[in-house]
């Protein structure tokens, strides 16, 4: 397909979106059509307005904003920044490390107020939160993951150091000492579990990729290790890596890592390849460690690593939908569009046509899926064990159409011009793009 057919289906897909946002009390949209009111979250990255703060980064690189585009964001920076002083989440998902994600693409300031509640918030063992308690998890539980513990902290605290916010060196260290306290040696290397074991009640099951698990984790460390000069941390990521690698299955070309440990919890397929819990997003560890100049994993280079992940993406199958449950999903948390960028990242980065090929194909079935509404255009989900599979419509970014649209804005500036196509460096991916550096410490 052409670069007008992804572009005009992602104006479509942004319009809808944008006759989704209620104005009662500052902006809000509903997580899909069916929600009758605001959520807790209504800022956040995650199903919220924050959300529509990285599309319109995305539509700034493809035309300058309309009207109505430049009031939303000036709505969204002013609402965000209201709530930080008095923010109690400090998620990357939902709360403070999503306000600094938020900040930084619209190019608002603000950041540093989100460093320094951070910092109010900060304990000795990490971040209260309230997303996990009893009867499973004591009452003091701290979650140690990427997008919502304590490696979602240190990934924004890099992220603000990079847009020069001084206190957020602090910060970084901070979370790093947390992180290497909370680490588990094992003879197969370190391991993190989303909550330690001292916090549980129960064995519990791990989820080692990367939006819950140690590949995650890892790769905040070597990030950290790479910014803040600190070889400890390098060395505390190579070790959760060689520990990740120990849990996965390596064939062929390919790598895989179980998306459960145990694998039976549920009726959900053993491996997956998605963003969240999958080889797409764990590929983001190797580039880390790359960038950290880790030499070896388990015998093989961080780059090979890498490729062997994405190889498994591209052999499984997706985006077609193969048998009920598998690839039932579009957006960017769990589904095509997230893979689709990981792929323009790795294009981006290295220029290995494979990946543009598949990352077209992606774009293509997206084209291919989408509902029309007169000028509009969303997409809808599948549940494949309820009655009526097609879920409701949904709009924000890890989830919905604007996430959807910010994929098919990219991989239509890249159609179009794919040698002078920029890309978007984001909190979550900034060193898989090219011209990812370190900081000077």
């Amino acid at each position: 397909m052409t670069a007008e057919t992804y572009r005009e289906l992602a104006e479509s897909a942004w319009r809808w979106v944008l006759t989704q946002v209620r104005w009662d009390d500052g902006p809000w949209i509903p997580e899909s059509i069916t929600e009758p009111a605001p959520t807790a979250d209504r800022n956040g990255l995650y199903a919220g307005v924050g959300g529509l703060a990285h599309v319109l980064a995305e539509i700034r690189l493809t035309r300058p904003w309309t009207a109505e585009e430049k009031e939303l964001a000036d709505a969204i920076t002013a609402q965000v920044t209201a709530a930080i002083p008095a923010e109690q989440g400090a998620t990357f998902f939902d709360g403070l490390v999503s306000s600094l994600g938020v900040l930084t693409a619209l190019e608002a300031p603000g950041a540093d107020a989100a460093v320094s509640r951070l910092e109010e918030l900060a304990t000795p063992t990490g971040w209260p939160q309230a997303i996990v308690g009893p009867p499973r998890y004591l009452p003091e539980a701290r979650i140690n993951d990427l997008t919502l513990g304590t490696a979602g902290v240190l990934l924004g605290a890099l992220w603000a150091r990079r847009h020069g916010v001084e206190a957020a060196t602090g910060l970084a260290e901070r979370a790093a000492t947390v992180l290497l306290a909370e680490g588990d040696d094992l003879p197969t290397g370190t391991n993190w579990l989303f909550v330690s074991a001292r916090y549980r009640t129960d064995a519990g099951t791990q989820m080692p990729n990367l939006s819950h698990g140690v590949a995650g984790i890892a790769a905040t460390l070597a990030l950290a290790g790479s910014e803040l000069g600190r070889p400890d941390l390098v060395e505390a990521s190579r070790r959760g890596a060689e520990h990740l690698v120990s849990l996965g299955v390596r064939g062929g070309d390919g790598f895989v890592v179980p998306r459960y440990i145990p694998s039976d919890v549920n009726d959900e397929d053993e491996f997956t390849y998605t963003w969240c819990h999958g080889a797409s997003g764990t590929s983001l560890l190797f580039l880390a460690l790359d960038h950290a100049g880790v030499e070896t994993i388990a015998g093989e280079s961080p780059l090979t690593w890498h490729r062997r992940l994405l190889h498994s993406v591209r052999s499984s199958g997706l985006p077609e939908r193969r048998y009920p449950g598998f690839w039932d999903n579009d957006g960017r948390c769990c589904g095509t569009a997230g893979v689709g960028d990981i792929f323009l990242d790795s294009w981006d980065r290295a220029r290995d046509p494979v990946d543009l090929e598949f990352t077209l194909r992606l774009a293509d079935a997206l084209v291919e899926r989408a509902m029309r509404e007169d000028s509009y255009a969303y997409w809808r989900f599948v549940e494949h064990r309820a009655d009526d599979p097609l879920l409701p419509p949904g709009i924000g970014w890890m989830q919905g159409a604007a996430g959807i649209a910010a994929y098919l804005f990219r991989i239509a500036r890249v159609c179009a011009a794919p040698a002078d196509a920029v890309s978007l460096p984001r909190m979550e991916t900034w060193w898989a793009v090219s011209g990812a550096r370190p900081q000077p410490s």
